[in-house]
């Protein structure tokens, strides 16, 4: 089954300073059919504008994931950590027990992001943050996982049965993933557009993949992708 979320569909949030689409359900914007996928509870499409950002807030056991399409995003926590994450790279932060942020765009241009919320295997793990840069490489690339086999691959770690995968597909280049069972993926093109298992899927389109255990991924026209693997 795959469940397409038009972009033009998506929840959406504006202010001076932040234009926010959602995918799933989140803050004032409720959807019942979109209240999450498996474990994957949020992925935000933000766009923010130079010199602003979100002041410190805090979180709890939640695995957020933030990758940069635009831009660059400067993190600063309740522990000390403060780093800069740019275009294409991800970071990652372990909410666990508790931890404080903020996030501001330091840059002289628009920062656009997806902000990816996860639920955890277990609550109350220790905080933590991380960022990486990765290169800009075809296929769909694990970035980010909490599955033992992608420990040794230079992966950020996760605290969670989950993998991001990101990679770019040219036109006419395919791609294909397993799925087990009980497992399912969430597929955004960040740019361009594919068809998968035939479903057209545009710019910035969401495409929920449950209950296909072979899929494949065709480029309509170059696009950078972002997914996400999750238990059902």
């Amino acid at each position: 089954m795959i469940d397409l979320r038009p972009f033009a569909t998506l929840g959406g949030y504006q202010n001076g300073w932040l234009s926010a689409r959602h995918h799933f359900s989140f803050g004032a914007y409720r959807e019942a059919a979109r209240m999450g996928f498996g474990r994957l509870l949020v992925w935000n499409d933000d766009e923010v504008a130079p010199g602003q950002g979100f002041d410190p807030h805090p979180h709890r056991d939640m695995e957020i994931v933030t990758y940069v399409r635009q831009g660059a995003i400067t993190h600063r926590d309740s522990l000390g950590n403060e780093g800069r994450t740019e275009a294409g790279d991800v970071q990652v932060m372990h909410a666990g027990s508790g931890i404080v942020h903020a996030e501001y765009n330091l840059e002289h241009e628009p920062t656009r992001l997806f902000q990816i919320w996860i639920q955890p295997d277990r609550a109350g793990v220790a905080p933590g943050w991380a960022t990486r840069r990765f290169p800009r490489c075809t296929g769909l690339n694990v970035l980010a996982s909490g599955r033992v086999d992608d420990a040794v691959s230079g992966a950020l770690p996760l605290h969670a049965d989950a993998q991001l995968r990101v990679g770019v597909l040219r036109a006419g280049e395919s791609a294909r993933l397993t799925l087990g069972t009980g497992r399912g993926l969430y597929l955004v093109p960040a740019t361009g557009a594919v068809t998968v298992n035939g479903v057209a899927v545009g710019l910035r389109d969401g495409a929920a993949i449950s209950d296909e255990p072979e899929v494949a991924i065709m480029a309509t026209k170059e696009a950078d992708l972002v997914a996400v693997e999750v238990a059902l």
